[in-house]
């Protein structure tokens, strides 16, 4: 697991030819509040999760970008090392979560 800034993964964003998923790990209730554009929800708390994300993904090889929802948020580092232990080898942790991308979205 890579821990990446927001920098980081705008630069993801921008690029276009990049194929990655980005996954927020929250309950379905907090992901239907508010959320990045362009996530999808499985939570991390869900009993099938790794299962979940193979199929989501499609490949445990594909890249993926978990976040929650702010730095003082365990849940996405959660969801990544467990994702490591099932086998996915391109887990990003975007530690700032929602909180972060919105605080400075709205600023831009």
């Amino acid at each position: 697991m890579k821990s990446i800034s927001r920098r980081d993964l705008e630069a993801m964003h921008d690029d276009v030819h990049r194929d990655f998923l980005l996954v927020n790990v929250l309950p379905k209730d907090t992901f239907n509040r508010l959320h990045i554009r362009t996530s999808v929800n499985v939570p991390v708390d869900n009993a099938s999760f790794e299962t979940m994300m193979e199929y989501v993904a499609g490949s445990k090889h594909r890249e993926i970008v978990l976040y929650c929802a702010s730095f003082n948020c365990p849940a996405s580092t959660e969801a990544a090392e467990k994702l490591e232990k099932a086998g996915f080898t391109s887990v990003y942790d975007y530690e700032g979560g929602t909180q972060d991308w919105m605080q400075h979205k709205s600023a831009a």
